[in-house]
């Protein structure tokens, strides 16, 4: 049952993931993005410590080990600092749909790091799904890539970092709660994009923000609350690489609402692209949901006997 407790909340990730693009596409354009990114962070990490008030989990974090603190300063680091400053700066120097794409090939990246670092070997339907919805993503985008400049090598970088802490967030995670890590992301992350924004001197423009803008960032912040919630908490009880390919059905969620409330024109190949993503989602759905129901009966049909 941990398996679809898993499932259910990785799933619930890349519905929360769809809103969010689609949300923060509004925040961003009025706001400077390093100050945008960082203070969605920082309003997270202060919900999360108040959540480890209130579970008691400081006890936890009195008994961490070196090691252990080590890992979550690294996660803050690659994980909730570094790939976001890398990501907004690449996406300023090159397009959002070539940003997009080169983001959507993490799953590669995370599938061959989890299959060296952690021994994972991600179902046969999940591969086939993960093609399918990276096809899909193609078909959604209208691009496939050509050109490379050093915006596209930023944003290849951020992706990358994103994939390494989602190996280490997902080892960490055999010893220590979910919130624990959610904490050290956010946390750690929130102090070395603080620092950043005080050796750049970009501090002083948290205090010229108006109300449109705080609201943009307090409700973007409820969707990274969401996100990491359910990314981590998933991520305790279902293969990395198998979530990442769940994380997919995102991008069709993000179109379908540009459709709706921006009446963004959809061409032939976007809805071909959104029936593509549901043969995915069916795909996983029986590959994770249903073959663990059936297991679970097995087991129980033995020893019925």
């Amino acid at each position: 049952m941990n398996k679809n407790k898993g499932f259910l909340l990785i799933l619930a990730t890349a519905f929360i993931s769809g809103f969010s693009v689609f949300i923060n596409k509004f925040g961003v354009a009025v706001i400077n993005p390093y100050i945008f990114a960082g203070l969605k962070n920082i309003i997270v990490a202060l919900i999360v410590v108040s959540w480890l008030l209130i579970m008691k989990d400081w006890k936890v974090l009195k008994e961490l080990k070196r090691g252990q603190w080590l890992m979550l300063l690294i996660i803050g680091l690659i994980g909730g600092a570094v790939p976001f400053l890398l990501f907004f700066k690449g996406l300023s120097l090159t397009s959002g749909v070539q940003a997009a794409f080169i983001h959507k090939t993490m799953f590669i990246y995370i599938a061959i790091l989890a299959a060296v670092f952690l021994k994972e070997k991600m179902g046969k339907n999940f591969l086939i799904a993960g093609l399918i919805l990276f096809l899909g993503n193609i078909l959604l985008l209208k691009t496939i890539s050509y050109g490379f400049g050093w915006g596209d090598l930023l944003i290849l970088s951020a992706t990358l970092f994103w994939a390494g802490e989602n190996i280490l967030s997902k080892y960490i995670l055999k010893d220590l709660p979910s919130r624990i890590v959610i904490w050290g992301r956010m946390f750690f992350g929130s102090i070395f994009i603080i620092l950043f924004w005080l050796m750049t001197g970009q501090a002083g423009l948290v205090s010229s923000l108006n109300s449109s803008q705080i609201g943009w960032v307090l409700i973007t912040a409820v969707f990274l609350l969401g996100y990491v919630s359910t990314w981590y908490g998933g991520l305790k009880y279902f293969k990395v690489s198998e979530a990442a390919v769940v994380l997919l059905l995102a991008s069709p969620i993000t179109t379908l609402l540009s459709w709706i409330f921006l009446n963004q024109n959809l061409v032939n190949s976007q809805f071909f692209a959104i029936i593509l993503s549901l043969i995915a989602g069916l795909i996983i759905f029986k590959s994770s949901w249903y073959a663990q129901d059936k297991s679970v009966a097995t087991i129980r049909s033995r020893r019925d006997c």
